[in-house]
């Protein structure tokens, strides 16, 4: 698999949310918290209602639009993406909703002035940057002095009974980097730029009882890597777990850190 840090990478994996929606669907039908992920992280937002807001890497949009009857009137909120495809389908997604602002931008040389925002939201999305010290560093420049970081990752178990069935079918595809940013290590990171790194954990998992959603989930994961006659076959296997089992069931290890 490609190097997920990788910005030519980038651009083709993410130059739409066609593969980033194939993954949050299966997340959708099958996890077994109810709650909404988007509407969580929501909730560990500690803001006052006149708040400057940049989110990082923010995508189609996901965590505002089922939290836009939650956002305060006084906050102005900047979403920024390195995709511009991205950053097009959440101006779509947003539009005539709260007064969004949108940019593309690099974490890495974020384009606003010392101490410009209350928060920085980076969700699902550090794995992806090549130098996090120079992101976190910028971060920690545009934040006001009390303000605060929010950072959603995985941890080292996450998705790992999914990883070992597409291991199974073939020992050549690696689906995670595992050197990335993670639940493990997050912490240690973030520690050199912020004196207190608080983590809260999402409770909940996969049953998977439809083969297609997992196997959409892994194509968009690895691409061309996956030709027809390999996809049929992966279904195959897929499919004869579920009849086996009744279900596949998948770990999910997710949570936020809060830093400031």
């Amino acid at each position: 698999m490609p190097n997920i840090a990788d910005q030519s990478y980038l651009r083709e994996q993410y130059k739409n949310a066609t593969n980033l929606n194939d993954r949050i669907q299966l997340h959708v039908r099958f996890s077994t918290n109810p709650y909404d992920f988007h509407m969580w992280v929501f909730d560990q937002l500690t803001l006052a209602a006149d708040s400057r807001v940049l989110e990082l890497g923010c995508g189609p949009g996901s965590l505002w639009r089922p939290n836009l009857a939650r956002i305060p009137a006084g906050w102005e909120i900047t979403l920024t993406d390195f995709s511009p495809g991205m950053l097009a389908e959440a101006r779509a997604n947003l539009s005539g909703a709260h007064p969004f602002t949108f940019e593309q931008a690099d974490a890495q040389a974020i384009p606003f002035a010392d101490a410009s925002f209350d928060a920085v939201i980076a969700n699902h999305m550090l794995y992806h940057v090549p130098d996090r010290a120079k992101a976190f560093a910028d971060i920690r420049r545009v934040l006001r002095p009390a303000g605060r970081f929010y950072a959603a990752t995985n941890g080292e178990n996450h998705l790992l009974e999914m990883h070992e069935l597409v291991q199974q079918f073939d020992s050549t595809i690696d689906l995670w980097n595992r050197s990335t940013f993670r639940l493990e290590g997050g912490a240690a990171e973030l520690a050199p730029y912020f004196s207190h790194v608080l983590l809260h954990r999402y409770e909940s998992a996969l049953v998977v009882t439809e083969a297609e959603p997992l196997v959409a989930f892994v194509a968009s994961m690895i691409g061309g890597e996956l030709s027809d006659p390999w996809r049929d076959e992966f279904t195959q296997l897929v499919e004869q777990r579920i009849a086996a089992d009744g279900a596949i069931h998948i770990t999910k290890d997710t949570g936020l850190f809060e830093a400031y």
